[in-house]
């Protein structure tokens, strides 16, 4: 049975950090290709970052150069570290497990705020 827990989700301020993980069970992690998406009240899930299971690295534009997506195979972990937060990242942020078929985590909210 496929699992996805993710966690680091929380409130921050403009310009804050903060850091999510998600750690899958029940997959070959590494053949995996992982991404965060999130959905803020009122609009539809969107693709935040993706890390392919080579590695590759796909970013929205509103979070490139903000948003480091990585992942560790040992540890069946995926990270999402989210730097100059603003306030239109505030949504709840879901993990993605992608091989052929779709899974997702039970989302994690950030809320950036003063």
């Amino acid at each position: 049975q496929v699992r996805l827990v993710e966690s680091g989700g929380g409130s921050a301020q403009p310009g804050g950090s903060l850091r999510l993980s998600c750690v899958a069970s029940g997959v070959i992690f590494s053949t995996y290709n992982m991404g965060w998406y999130r959905q803020a009240p009122g609009k539809q899930r969107e693709l935040v970052a993706q890390i392919t299971s080579g590695s590759d690295t796909n970013y929205a534009s509103s979070v490139k150069g903000r948003f480091t997506i990585s992942r560790d195979n040992a540890k069946n972990t995926v990270v999402l570290e989210m730097n100059s937060l603003k306030p239109e990242d505030t949504a709840v942020y879901f993990c993605n497990a992608r091989y052929w078929l779709d899974f997702w985590g039970q989302g994690t909210q950030v809320t950036v705020s003063s």
